[in-house]
């Protein structure tokens, strides 16, 4: 079995690919490659993008050691000039399986914060970014997802034709944000950057005040990747 999720991992690391190219690359039966797929995606070793096809995820890059993640060497520039221009907390959040986890942050130096360590984990079931990540997430996710969400299709619908979302009390009561995805050089929305706040500051339409911003620095980290 562990030559088959070898041979799974060395025909998606040569280009992305669905069930049925990763059938033909590998020869293993379609249940097979299926359940091996989705295991490593489970694991992060696989990520599925938008399209459906699986790509090579970020823990083989954590457990390259050394290797340095461009999408975190990119935010380690472009978070604190967000933080600095908002004068809010400042976050960057993957997909992880059914939850979205912090991979990095950039928070302002005083007064009342809105702080999300890096690896924390979040639900997928309320939040901006929760709804930035599902909204550009595979038919599978976002189904499992408004299962327990407190939004709908609808919402996701809107997020997609205005490119970012917002919420208000909705993860934490008092708290406000928005956020926009963050894609790769493919297209691919790979992470959510997000800035969040009390609601006294952010208000009630946070997206208003800093959408344009955040969309700015979303197409900054996707230039740096």
């Amino acid at each position: 079995m562990l030559d088959k999720a070898v041979a799974v991992l060395q025909a998606v690391s040569e280009q992305p690919c669905g069930l049925a190219e990763l059938c033909d690359r590998t020869g293993l039966p379609r249940a097979t490659a299926h359940r091996l797929a989705v295991g490593l995606e489970v694991h992060r070793m696989l990520r599925r993008g938008s399209d459906g096809r699986w790509r090579a995820g970020a823990a083989l890059a954590e457990l390259a050691g050394g290797a340095v993640d461009p999408l975190l060497e990119a935010a380690s520039v472009v978070l604190p000039k967000l933080r600095d221009v908002t004068g809010e907390s400042v976050q960057l959040y993957r997909r992880d399986g059914m939850q979205r986890r912090c991979v990095s942050t950039a928070e302002p130096p005083s007064g009342l914060r809105d702080t999300v360590p890096v690896n924390t984990s979040l639900p997928m079931a309320a939040g901006s970014a929760a709804k930035v990540l599902t909204a550009w997430g595979d038919s599978a996710t976002q189904r499992a997802v408004l299962a327990e969400a407190v939004f709908g299709e609808r919402t996701l619908m809107e997020v997609r034709r205005r490119g970012w979302a917002q919420s208000v009390a909705e993860r934490e009561a008092g708290v406000a944000s928005v956020s926009a995805p963050v894609r790769d050089s493919g297209g691919t929305v790979v992470a959510a950057i997000s800035v969040s706040g009390p609601i006294d500051r952010m208000g009630r339409k946070p997206g208003g005040r800093w959408a344009a911003d955040l969309l700015a620095a979303a197409e900054g980290l996707q230039n740096r990747l």
